[in-house]
């Protein structure tokens, strides 16, 4: 009998004293609002009579506690992404003030965002307007997409404004060349820029799209 004795309280204790930090714990972060939200409930008549063995007030007592947790998880949850998204802000710009103090690195890194700060952020009419261009002579024309104005010293040595075209390559359209010309050598067409990348991507094979809406006015982002 001692040695079931023994095992039965072996068994009975830790679960008592785990039942007992709980509480603890549970009591200890909800007893400051659980007068608060007790009343809320009570005001909007949520529960009205008791369950089982449980009274309509410690129904109440244990919904208000229930709730209260729940909502301190919320906002723990809500702290931690907001500590953590500031902490990554944080090792970001300091990476990249890291980068930009090395040599050679800082070259590239530079001008690799100031790139994708162009396409994806600053101008949104970059390679929108597909151009057709006399490449690799007057006779022949090749597809290109208007990029920018081309730089200003370019212009003024030709005595001309120029238009900077890219003109990607087939099958792989992440090469290509990089022209500069007179906007008078162009020929605007109604046209999308991804339909021209599925041409040259497919060697020609996929035609784009017969558009018969009125070719739109030229332009060029500024």
């Amino acid at each position: 009998m001692k040695k079931n004795f023994i095992a039965g309280l072996a068994i009975l204790l830790p679960l008592a004293v785990t039942i007992a930090i709980v509480s603890f714990v549970i009591n200890f972060l909800t007893e400051p609002f659980v007068g608060a939200v007790s009343s809320l409930l009570n005001y909007f008549h949520i529960v009205d009579k008791g369950f089982l063995f449980l009274s309509a007030e410690q129904l109440i007592r244990y919904g208000s506690q229930l709730l209260i947790l729940l909502l301190l998880f919320v906002l723990t949850l809500g702290l931690g992404i907001l500590a953590r998204w500031f902490l990554i802000n944080a090792l970001l710009n300091l990476g990249d003030r890291i980068l930009k103090r090395i040599p050679i690195v800082n070259t590239v890194y530079k001008t690799t965002q100031e790139i994708i700060k162009t396409l994806f952020v600053s101008n949104k009419e970059t390679f929108k307007q597909v151009v057709m261009v006399p490449f690799p002579r007057q006779d022949i024309y090749i597809l290109g997409m208007i990029s920018s104005n081309s730089p200003e010293i370019c212009s003024q040595a030709a005595k001309e404004d120029l238009i900077t075209v890219l003109i990607p390559t087939t099958p792989n359209p992440t090469t290509g060349f990089l022209l500069m010309c007179r906007k008078k050598d162009l020929i605007f067409i109604n046209m999308k820029s991804e339909e021209a990348i599925k041409y040259i991507v497919s060697c020609g094979v996929i035609a784009p799209k017969t558009f018969t809406s009125p070719l739109p006015e030229a332009h060029t982002p500024q």
